[in-house]
């Protein structure tokens, strides 16, 4: 397993495998490397073998005080094996200089960041499901 913090080398061919698990409206291949492009920071877990991307984070910031993170994904046969675990390492280690780093996980992933030092908080969102397969502007 490789680990970097750049899509340098990686295009829509290196981004198969079911990454949105469970989402009723997956973004589409393209819309998914939009994303990430457009991230404020990624970090990435790369097969050596096939040269696929297994596993991201992505923060979305003002580069001044504060960041979110919207998104953490391992492909469902790469769990288990302390990618996830790597990749919010990385990106905590990244964003350390700014005030907050945010994000809103569903209850039974609560203890896993808790384990790398966030704390419980309270939220509110908006959630429009039928945009889930996400927007891109040209």
């Amino acid at each position: 397993m490789t680990f970097r913090d750049t899509l340098e080398g990686i295009g829509i061919d290196q981004l198969s495998g079911n990454f949105f698990e469970g989402w009723p409206n997956s973004p589409s291949t393209p819309t998914f490397l939009k994303l990430l492009e457009q991230s404020y920071a990624v970090e990435l877990a790369v097969d050596e073998d096939t040269g696929n991307m297994v596993g991201f984070i992505q923060a979305i910031s003002d580069g001044v005080l504060s960041a979110y993170i919207p998104l953490l994904e391992v492909l469902p046969e790469y769990q288990g094996k302390g990618i996830g675990t790597e990749l919010v390492e990385r990106m905590f280690n990244r964003l350390s200089d700014l005030y907050m780093i945010d994000l809103l996980c569903d209850d039974e992933l609560q203890g896993f960041y808790e384990k790398k030092g966030m704390q419980k908080a309270s939220g509110m969102v908006i959630r429009h499901y039928q945009n889930q397969v996400g927007v891109v502007n040209s």
